[in-house]
């Protein structure tokens, strides 16, 4: 026994210094995107019931800015007091490009890559990603329609913008039909689409609202740049129908304004 002690104990040794050694350090994980799916492992929110609007900043202490934040969005905007004048209309420079359509949480999501972008309030911004929902969580004078559309953009690792183009019952919407022909039947649903053009979607009508607010999702990310169209746009009945069959509500109330500033883009005649 006494022989046997000896290889074990210089075997055991040897191991010890890989045992030892400090593992790589993790890169720092990305904040979520605006609808992004959630790991089965986070904590889920809604927008009912325990889980939904109301209890968000209780849910998970990353999301406590969305119970606690002062610059929150979505906003009734009120047209009497938005301010007119020293604002530049958006040049949107969007390009037909290939896009990702994926079941985001609660939300249809699609992920774009190279279809351009816009300058907003001055700055290059580059076009990422659109969510829907319905009803729009952006009002005006206290109205809301039957869905919107909010194309999120950044420039940068910091800064987030978000166009926001709010839809009517009509027509059919001829530049949605392609995605919401391939509305996601799955969790895991992941589809490729050649070519969309978001510029397809944009109302004729140039003006907007602007305001600092923030993602409308947890982790209510603050200091996301609004700018919200004010004319509307079409869609259908069918189409909207489609939609709220996978997702029958799924817009957050409108937040409390808190001082904050609302201007008003108005095209020069």
């Amino acid at each position: 026994m006494k022989h046997l002690a000896l290889p074990l104990f210089i075997a055991a040794t040897l191991a010890a210094p890989a045992l030892a050694k400090d593992p790589a350090p993790a890169a720092p994980p990305r904040p979520p995107s605006p609808g992004a799916k959630h790991s089965p492992r986070a904590p889920l929110w809604s927008y009912d019931g325990d889980t939904g609007p109301t209890k968000w900043g209780e849910v998970d202490p990353k999301f406590r800015l969305c119970q606690t934040g002062k610059r929150q969005s979505p906003i009734d905007i009120d047209t009497q007091v938005a301010e007119r004048g020293g604002l530049k209309p958006i040049m949107f420079n969007y390009a037909p490009g290939p896009l990702t359509l994926v079941n985001g949480n609660n939300t249809i999501q699609v992920n774009f890559t190279t279809s351009g972008g816009a300058r907003l309030d001055g700055l290059e911004y580059k076009l990422v990603q659109m969510v829907f929902h319905a009803p729009s969580e952006e009002k005006i004078d206290g109205m809301a329609t039957p869905m919107s559309v909010q194309l999120i953009h950044r420039a940068g690792d910091t800064r987030t913008a978000v166009v926001a183009i709010r839809f009517k019952l009509g027509k059919e919407n001829k530049a949605l039909k392609p995605i919401f022909e391939r509305l996601p039947k799955t969790d895991s649903f992941n589809e490729q689409l050649e070519s969309f053009n978001p510029a397809e979607i944009l109302p004729v009508n140039p003006a907007y609202f602007t305001y600092m607010g923030s993602l409308t999702t947890p982790p209510c990310t603050e200091d996301v740049k609004w700018f919200v169209m004010r004319q509307t746009v079409e869609v259908s009945f069918r189409q909207l129908a489609m939609f709220k069959e996978l997702y029958k509500s799924n817009a957050r109330p409108a937040q409390p304004l808190n001082g904050r500033r609302v201007q008003e883009y108005v095209e020069e005649q």
